[in-house]
């Protein structure tokens, strides 16, 4: 039997109807809200392809339940980071770094690094390096997503 589940998500009070308590977050951000930012990657919490923010902290929400999130707290995707016409600076970094290839993992790149850079304002390559390394890129573009954290701290 179907449940009503209230999230606040990019800001928006949204309600959706779920069967499963359990389902994980990405899917209702996926399939019922339709924010293709969240990707399905590996569902296991291990490359970073799922991240959003749930109260400006990082989290993986392929491994994430509903039945954690509440109404009270502020669940950010890709799209509610900022907009076509005013990128947030991590976003504008990467456009100016061209750091995207095929574009699979930047969304948990991107993510990630926008949670990091709000508690390091001036984080040191190495720091960078550290903080994302539990995102998986395959085609290789690391030097240029470091580079674009980097850009986005200095802009910021």
């Amino acid at each position: 039997m179907a449940v009503s589940k209230r999230l606040n998500v990019n800001g928006k009070r949204v309600t959706i109807q779920i069967d499963d308590p359990e389902m994980p977050l990405l899917y209702a951000l996926r399939d019922d809200l339709e924010l293709k930012g969240p990707r399905f990657g590996c569902g296991l919490a291990q490359c970073g392809s799922c991240t959003v923010h749930v109260d400006g902290k990082a989290v993986r929400s392929c491994v994430t339940p509903l039945s954690q999130i509440t109404d009270k707290q502020r669940v950010v995707t890709l799209e509610g980071l900022g907009t076509a016409s005013k990128p947030h600076p991590v976003q504008r970094a990467f456009i100016e770094e061209q750091a995207v290839q095929c574009g699979y993992c930047i969304n948990g790149m991107i993510m990630e690094s926008a949670a990091f850079l709000a508690k390091n304002k001036n984080p040191s390559e190495t720091q960078i390096k550290e903080a994302l390394a539990k995102n998986l890129c395959r085609c290789g573009t690391h030097a240029r997503i470091v580079r674009a954290v980097k850009r986005a701290s200095t802009n910021a």
